[in-house]
């Protein structure tokens, strides 16, 4: 990924959080294969699963690339002040990915899986008012689904982040972009930019 030094993240502890924030990203594994799934993050180890329909855990163990895409959005040259003074601004687009790069692993234990997928579940489940469990579906029915899917784990290796907010702008351009969001309701990206 070209990531220019204005935009660099490389802060673990930002990039961790970004990770379980999204939740959610595209699996690319030899062949390029691309498959888009949810993944739980456990220290330097994503967690994640597949149907066994899917024939990339055929494939095997290895490299693999983890892209989680997090808010993203165009940005409008008008919301530059600079643009009414000295017309120079075009369209951008501001957004913030993470790329987990390691070794992947697949799973086929049905205990691993069952730990797997009742983690998941809550994790998303747990703001809930009524939070649903495994638990709560007939154990024949969830052994049949676990039949049915093929888990993995992603070693993290390297974890690089870019955050394009409008750094390379200045300040007031930066802050027209940040109310512009605001505006428009994409509080997600006004306030990353903060």
């Amino acid at each position: 990924m070209y990531v220019p030094d204005p935009f660099r993240e490389d802060r673990p502890e930002v990039l961790a959080d970004a990770v379980r924030r999204i939740g959610f990203a595209t699996l690319v594994t030899t062949g390029l294969e691309a498959n888009h799934l949810p993944m739980l993050l456990d220290g330097a180890v994503l967690h994640g699963h597949v149907a066994r329909a899917n024939p990339v855990w055929k494939q095997g163990d290895g490299a693999a690339l983890a892209i989680f895409l997090g808010p993203h959005a165009y940005v409008s040259p008008s919301w530059y002040p600079s643009k009414a003074v000295a017309g120079k601004a075009v369209p951008t687009w501001n957004y913030i990915t993470v790329h987990a790069r390691g070794t992947l692993r697949w799973i086929q234990d049905g205990d691993w899986l069952r730990s797997h997928v009742t983690a998941l579940s809550d994790a998303h489940e747990k703001t809930r008012l009524e939070p649903w469990k495994v638990g709560d579906a007939p154990a024949s029915y969830i052994d049949s689904l676990l039949r049915a899917i093929v888990g993995f784990e992603l070693t993290i290796e390297t974890l690089e982040g870019k955050y394009k907010l409008s750094q390379n702008r200045d300040t007031a351009d930066r802050d027209g972009v940040r109310e512009a969001f605001a505006r428009e309701g994409r509080s997600d990206l006004s306030g990353l930019m903060e």
